[in-house]
């Protein structure tokens, strides 16, 4: 009975997805999310998933859904559903990966997601030779500060993936995405590391309101 549990919640989520791209709004997220969550839905916990973003919630454990207050049951299969919705989205679609030629590029993929969100999330993009998008890992969620975000924790979800090189980014809740010095400290960093590592930090892009600051433009890299 659980199995096919999981399996009508995950065959929902799949018939849903085509609407889940960067036109999702968050309302729409968090009525989708009410008719997963079921019985446990209320406003709190599904606006609490919902602010987010479709992108981050799906990259989320088991683990990381229970802390949001989830039950175990209702965070396997709401991980189940989000699973069985990347393996649909990808399933022939490799040809049409997002490539990031420019800031630009990054910042629109990113811009949606981050611009909104009332925490600090650090994100890396991991990349293939074509700069074509193959995985997004939310990595941090906080203050930025040197001593957490270490450049282990990065390049491990790198290698994890077979990246060729890494763009991160995080968001500034102010709306202001003028760099702090801990984010050129940050930056500096993961540079080198890439360097020792074989794997090119290519830009840090800091989001702000439908604004953005690419540190590789501004000369930190």
């Amino acid at each position: 009975m659980e199995n096919r549990k999981y399996i009508e919640v995950a065959r929902e989520s799949v018939s849903m997805y085509p609407k889940m791209g960067s036109d999702l709004s968050a309302v729409e997220l968090q009525e989708l999310l009410a008719v997963l969550l079921g019985r446990q839905a209320t406003p709190e916990l599904s606006g609490r998933l919902a602010s987010k973003g479709i992108r981050t919630l799906i990259e989320m454990s088991v683990q990381e859904l229970k802390s949001e207050g989830l039950t175990e049951l209702k965070a396997l299969e709401l991980h189940a559903a989000f699973l069985l919705s990347k393996k649909f989205r990808s399933t022939g679609k490799a040809a049409s990966r997002y490539t990031i030629r420019s800031p630009e590029d990054a910042a629109s993929y990113l811009m949606d997601e981050m611009k909104d969100l009332t925490q600090e999330h650090f994100v890396a993009l991991m990349l293939n030779t074509k700069n074509e998008v193959i995985a997004k890992k939310t990595i941090f969620i906080g203050s930025l500060n040197a001593s957490i975000v270490h450049p282990r924790e990065i390049y491990k979800e790198a290698f994890r993936h077979s990246a060729a090189s890494i763009i991160v980014s995080h968001n500034h809740p102010s709306g202001h995405p003028s760099p702090s010095t801990e984010d050129v400290e940050v930056t500096k960093r993961l540079v080198e590391a890439g360097k020792l590592m074989g794997v090119d930090c290519l830009d840090h892009i800091i989001i702000g309101d439908h604004r953005f600051i690419s540190l590789k433009e501004k000369g930190y890299m």
